[in-house]
């Protein structure tokens, strides 16, 4: 038997949590490791990551750092990809990218596995990772859109506090014992960091992830409806979406009506769900079961309930999508890239 093939990997934003669940998903997946490079701000360099038994020593990352280096994971920042993941490039690597600076970039695949996974294989040295809302939306409608066609998707989410970083965890904690104590309540960091004002999010939900536009949308709600379009590879699916951040630490949901181009039968639908690769349905609500971000987070699958047809119009159905941010959405993502990568060579 032939020894398995390695792979010069690097990590660039080890310390955050995006790059903290790749590096423990490489390991615990026995991803083809040959050489790693971990990569971070000045203020890291030199601290320490153990994989596989071993201290690894966190570097700068800098343009030099990709030497040698066949496939580099993202997830420092969309400042810090457009700054290096050019001199990774074109140091050889295949760079994934889990940021928003290359999504929209005709050049660069945007990938989901379930979905689109053969758009990885014609990257000229970068792979966008989808936002993580739009990851879970599309990879559940991805079978209903094979079968039937789909028209129209409008999405209402119900984000956790993580997708903001690890500021915001710490602002949810120290905001809910604030309550709970009957003490003044401090907001210092939702709904956006970079804006002067803030809003509560203990015991609140905040209809505002990122910044508005000029079309009264969010940032966040034109990336789901611009990628959706582009990761189903039909720019005549109409979109549009409400994101709310609510106080949760890890697992998005989603509120998700769907409008089909055909007729369809139920019982297909969830055969269609539950035969889909990386979708758990669990929907079975006389026993009140249904996908929940506490049972959601720390799995890698996108959980799927609340099925049923829409009452005004047959073709329609409403979905309750749940799945991890952080893995599914972010790092299980891109470690999947990763593999199927590594599988072709």
């Amino acid at each position: 038997m032939s020894e398995q093939k390695l792979f010069n990997v690097a990590v660039v934003g080890i310390t955050g949590a995006v790059g903290q669940q790749i590096i423990r998903l490489l390991e615990e997946r026995d991803f083809p490791v040959g050489e790693l490079t971990l990569l971070a701000s000045a203020r890291s360099a030199g601290k320490t990551v153990r994989f596989k038994g071993k201290d690894v020593t966190i570097e700068e990352a800098t343009p030099d750092s990709f030497q040698g280096v066949q496939i580099a994971f993202f997830s420092a920042g969309g400042d810090i990809s457009k700054e290096l993941v050019p001199a990774a490039v074109k140091a050889g690597a295949v760079c994934i990218d889990n940021t928003s600076a290359f999504r929209m970039d005709p050049e660069t695949p945007l990938v989901v596995p379930e979905v689109n996974i053969e758009e990885a294989f014609k990257n000229k040295g970068v792979i966008a990772n989808p936002n993580c809302s739009t990851i879970q939306m599309v990879a559940t409608l991805k079978p209903l859109y094979d079968r039937y066609g789909i028209d129209r998707v409008i999405v209402s989410t119900y984000q956790a506090v993580s997708g903001a970083g690890a500021s915001a965890i710490n602002e949810l904690t120290r905001q809910s014992e604030q309550v709970v104590k009957g003490l003044e309540v401090d907001p210092q960091i939702l709904p956006v960091s970079s804006l002067a004002v803030k809003h509560q999010i203990a015991f609140n939900a905040i209809p505002q992830i990122d910044k508005f536009l000029d079309n009264g949308f969010t940032n966040e709600e034109m990336k789901m409806v611009r990628e959706t379009k582009k990761i189903m590879g039909d720019e005549s699916i109409k979109v549009t979406a409400t994101c709310v951040r609510i106080p949760v630490y890890y697992g998005h949901s989603e509120s998700v009506y769907v409008e089909l181009k055909s007729d369809f039968e139920m019982e297909e639908i969830r055969e269609l769900l539950a035969n889909a690769p990386g979708i758990v349905l669990e929907d079975e609500p006389a026993e009140q079961r249904y996908p929940l971000a506490s049972t959601a987070a720390g799995k890698i699958e996108t959980f799927v309930g609340r099925v049923r047809r829409d009452l005004d119009n047959p073709r329609a159905l409403n979905l309750w999508i749940v799945s991890d941010n952080l893995l599914k959405g972010a790092a299980w993502n891109a470690v999947q890239i990763g593999e199927h990568l590594v599988q072709q060579g």
